[in-house]
């Protein structure tokens, strides 16, 4: 788990790097979904996923 942890942390810190340089090039976007698949198997995926849904649930609620 230590490993797979400091895994999403580089890959959090490239995706950064590639997102404040401005163009995402082909390895930008393979780190990202590198990314993608370390966090969806890390324990941070359930603390994602409630987040995310709980956004959803007060956006939908919102009246234009």
């Amino acid at each position: 788990m230590v490993i797979s942890l400091s895994v999403v942390v580089l890959l959090i810190v490239l995706a950064w790097i590639f997102l404040r340089s401005g163009g995402l090039k082909f390895s930008h976007a393979v780190v990202c979904v590198l990314l993608g698949f370390y966090l969806a198997s890390s324990s941070m995926a359930t603390t994602i996923h409630n987040g995310l849904t709980a956004t959803a649930h007060v956006v939908s609620s919102l009246d234009p």
